[in-house]
């Protein structure tokens, strides 16, 4: 490399690891988190930036083909960008855990292709990189097709589970297959197409078969552990490459993505082993506990809201819920009526609510709610005894307290905010239906507890009215 091509490249890639770390760090709290991203960004344009710079000492061969390479990198480089900047303007807030998840499979596709072209061209890697390489691209591989099938899942186009008899046999002679093929490849010297090809449509097939058992109640857990894939798989190939901005990339995302993942399958009191291989989170009766619920009251849009204008305090809980009718603006119109009239009010977020981690975070963040308002269970949840109104929006399993009392349900043992406890709740809901989980939820019948049947958006503005009306 030219004296002047290599401090540049090894600068660029050092800005984008800096970069990559500080935008990561930033993201840590809803205040920094734009301008966190925002950081993470200009490392990528370094990133590429470094690319960019380093053609000019690539090998011979690869310079013969450099003009028609670098054209088609270009067009990606403009229809890529384009088609993520369109989309996220455009995205709605409950279409991001879907657009989140696909993402986390483009990256993974993208080692996993880094990895093809370096196992098919003329500069193969040998040794450590050869096998770095291939864990790289069967890592890179199994996310794009898992997360392509969990996209599906949360956008509906796909049952919430599909399963059948000995499908954990079936998925174990898959990897088997894909492992057996990688081994062959790292052998033979020159594997051919047809190996190579058996090899990644086993990863495939493996993303595949390993998601579509998977309930919809753990979709936020898997888009989390496919993001730690790609991750992971960056990082190999990053190392294979010798680059050192992928590989820091990578492991900060790596690491982040698993740190992420164990946390949330800790907040639904399971191992990530259960997540992937137990039958939670199917829809249906088959999901349900023995304990049955208590027939529900319903009360009034404009009683809850009188309730809550002469409340020392209330507690929101959102959900989904929220997110399908998109009435978080609405949400804090009411809350800014309910500070006016000296009521205490709060958020507080279960870590699996909503469809991906941070949904109703960011969901709140939109509507401009002060991040001070906003707690985490833990910080919570011990409050709820003390609370005059709990207002529940869209949420269901996360408020369960099945979680608690019914040793059947296939929720016991998982953290849920303590709802239940608070003086009075209000749930607002289109109707009595299970959560993701399909599990029945018993707060609906408790005797504190009354439902506000609607949808969201309409609920809230005639609350917000209700205020108005009431002075």
């Amino acid at each position: 490399m030219s004296t002047l091509v290599s401090p540049l490249v090894g600068l660029c890639g050092f800005a984008a690891a800096l970069l990559f770390i500080l935008g990561l760090k930033r993201m840590s709290s809803p205040a920094s988190a734009l301008s966190g991203i925002m950081l993470a960004g200009i490392g990528m344009i370094a990133a590429i930036a470094s690319s960019v710079i380093a053609l000019p000492d690539l090998p011979a061969p690869a310079l013969a083909a450099l003009p028609l390479n670098a054209g088609l990198a270009l067009i990606a480089l403009i229809l890529g960008g384009g088609w993520a900047w369109w989309r996220g303007r455009h995205v709605a807030m409950t279409a991001m855990p879907q657009m989140v998840a696909l993402y986390n499979g483009m990256g993974g596709g993208a080692a996993a292709a880094v990895a093809a072209v370096a196992l098919t061209s003329g500069i193969r890697p040998t040794g450590v990189d050869l096998a770095a390489t291939l864990a790289g691209a069967l890592i890179g591989a199994i996310s794009l097709s898992g997360s392509v099938i969990a996209w599906a899942k949360l956008d509906g186009s796909m049952g919430s589970a599909w399963r059948f008899r000995g499908q954990r046999l079936v998925n174990a002679l898959v990897m088997l297959a894909a492992l057996v093929l990688g081994a062959l490849i790292a052998i033979f010297p020159m594997p051919g197409p047809v190996l190579t090809g058996g090899f990644f449509a086993m990863a495939l097939l493996f993303g595949i078969a390993m998601t579509l058992p998977i309930g919809g109640a753990d979709m936020p857990v898997v888009i989390s552990l496919y993001n730690a894939f790609t991750g992971l798989a960056v990082g190999l190939e990053g190392y294979a490459l010798g680059n050192p901005a992928l590989m820091i990339a990578g492991m900060v995302v790596g690491s982040a993505g698993t740190l992420l993942t164990l946390l949330m399958a800790k907040a639904m009191n399971r191992s990530l082993t259960n997540v992937l291989f137990s039958d939670f989170g199917e829809t249906g009766a088959s999901a349900s506990g023995t304990e049955a619920a208590r027939p529900a009251k319903s009360a009034e849009a404009s009683d809850a809201a009188l309730a809550m204008r002469y409340a020392g305090s209330v507690v929101i809980v959102p959900g989904y819920g929220l997110a399908v009718a998109q009435a978080q603006q609405k949400l804090y119109e009411l809350i800014k009526l309910l500070q006016a009239a000296g009521v205490g009010v709060k958020f507080a977020i279960h870590p699996v609510a909503g469809r991906m981690p941070g949904h109703m975070n960011v969901l709140l963040a939109e509507a401009g709610v002060p991040y001070d308002l906003i707690f985490d269970m833990d910080e919570i949840n011990d409050d709820f005894d003390a609370v005059d109104v709990a207002l529940v929006i869209g949420a269901n399993d996360v408020v369960n307290p099945a979680a608690r009392s019914d040793k059947t349900s296939p929720i016991y043992g998982m953290p849920i905010l303590n709802v239940d406890r608070a003086h009075q709740v209000y749930v607002i809901k289109r109707g009595q239906g299970k959560g993701y989980a399909g599990v029945e939820n018993l707060l609906f019948g408790l005797d504190n507890c009354a439902m506000v049947y609607g949808d969201a958006q309409a609920v809230l503005a005639a609350m917000v009215q209700a205020l108005k009306d009431s002075g």
